[in-house]
């Protein structure tokens, strides 16, 4: 009988009760564990996958159960669509455990575990090549595809009415999903934002103590804590 579900099954249990990731860091680090052996089955191995699956009638303990999934009967369904479907549930799986690991997680520390999962392609879009294959499960990833314009755009724009318009209409989508690496809220286009050149986590202005005017002049912003490291 073959599992989808990797670290699902009765030793995950025993480790759950011994060194349960607790910490946004270590949680976002299982969800990836479980999220590559998922692609792996899926693309790398499908045929081996496909050939020998048996869909399991039991589930794990403890952990959300993986509904329909891999258990959904594939009777008459084209493979493709099979795949697809055993995708969107392994989607919703690996959330489900994500969130039920991160239940004693704050407000800030939920948003910014979701922002990291949010970074990675889904399951279903690799399998239905929606999204490149080649992505890298890192803290940091997307960081930089979030907008390369960091300072306030105020000073280079306010001339021209119809640019402006544009890039902040641009600036907006681009930044939405982003949370400021100081308070964790989210982001919007009335507040002022600076990127940190070093970690290239964002900010609001007002946290880190710096106006539009201020970020005009300078050429490398670093914030509070890369400075801080920086003198260690």
């Amino acid at each position: 009988m073959v599992s989808l579900y990797p670290l699902s099954n009765s030793n995950s249990s025993a480790r759950s009760n011994s060194s349960s990731p607790r910490t946004v860091e270590e949680i976002f680090k299982d969800y990836s564990a479980r999220r590559v052996g998922l692609l792996r089955a899926l693309t790398h191995d499908v045929d081996e996958f496909y050939g020998f699956c048996d869909p399991a009638e039991e589930v794990p303990p403890e952990l959300p159960e993986p509904a329909l999934g891999i258990n959904f009967a594939r009777d008459g369904m084209n493979r493709k669509d099979w795949l697809s479907l055993v995708a969107v549930h392994s989607d919703s799986w690996l959330l489900s455990v994500a969130f039920y690991l991160g239940a004693r997680l704050n407000r800030n520390e939920r948003k910014r575990l979701f922002s990291l999962i949010n970074d990675l392609p889904t399951v279903f879009e690799v399998v239905t090549e929606r999204k490149p294959m080649k992505d890298k499960p890192s803290v940091d990833s997307g960081s930089k595809s979030r907008g390369s314009t960091k300072r306030s755009i105020d000073g280079q724009v306010k001339n021209n009415p119809k640019l402006a318009d544009e890039t902040y209409e641009e600036e907006d989508d681009e930044h939405s999903e982003a949370l400021c690496g100081s308070c964790g809220g989210n982001y919007s286009a009335d507040e002022f934002w600076i990127g940190c050149d070093v970690c290239e986590k964002w900010f609001h202005g007002k946290c880190v103590k710096i106006t539009p005017a201020k970020a005009e002049n300078i050429k490398q912003y670093k914030c509070p804590s890369c400075m801080k490291r920086g003198r260690q």
